[in-house]
This record gives C-alpha cells, structure tokens and sequence, in this order.
C-alpha cells in the first residue's frame, strides 16, 4: 500500500466521532473508492455493495489469504464495518453522499468468512 497518511489532527477528528477502527482501515476505505473508480470509464457515486467488494477485492489483491486477518486488526469485520467508516468520513466532510445513501445498505454485503476463506480465489478445500 503507499504510504498514505492523514494530515496532523484529521485522524484526531475522526477518533473523536469513532474510535473503533484503526487509522489503515480508514485510508484503506480510501483506497478501495480509488480502486473502484479506476474501474469505470466515468467517475460517479459508487454504491454500498460496490465499494464493499471493491474492499474485498483489494483485500485479497494486497494481503492475499492475511486479507480478513489485515482488516479485522483494524477493527473490520463486516461490511457494515465498512458502512461505520465512511459514514464517519461522510460526517467529517472527507466524502459526499447521496440523500438516499444509508450504513443499513453495508449491512450484509457477503459474510466475511466466505468472502475471504471459503471463496477466496485460490482455496481447493471447498471445491472437492
């Protein structure tokens, strides 16, 4: 990952209003919007469940069978995790959001375990 970093104090404003998530998991939030409008021929609003597997996907491209230990060190469990941490960046005015965007749209994306082990892309165990 660069080594991308928040500006002095910013990371003290989002502590103030959510403590539970570790700096990386809010750059790496970050990062995931980037991947995903990389992806499209014209940047535009990137949904809950795109950016949810936009997260999965760069999960598994930078920390391969470590991604669901790397996220959950950071305080990422679930997708609504993922929700958690741009609401807090929404609130701090780091993102925009649509009038209709909610955190109930990250709730059950896909259950990490299966994203992350049973599916992940190289695992046979599961294909027997």
């Amino acid at each position: 990952m660069s080594q991308l970093a928040f500006r002095e104090g910013v990371m003290d404003r989002i502590r103030v209003r959510e403590s539970r998530y570790d700096e990386q998991a809010y750059l790496f939030v970050l990062s995931s919007l980037e991947y995903a409008q990389a992806k499209l021929d014209v940047r535009r609003h990137i949904s809950a469940a795109e950016l949810s597997h936009s997260c999965r996907e760069l999960a598994l491209e930078r920390y391969g069978v470590m991604a669901r230990i790397v996220l959950e060190r950071w305080g990422v469990r679930a997708t609504s995790d993922i929700g958690e941490v741009v609401f807090a960046l929404v609130d701090l005015g780091f993102l925009a959001k649509l009038p209709s965007d909610t955190r109930e749209e990250f709730s059950g994306v896909y259950d990490f375990a299966g994203a992350f082990e049973r599916d992940y892309p190289w695992n046979c165990a599961y294909n027997a």
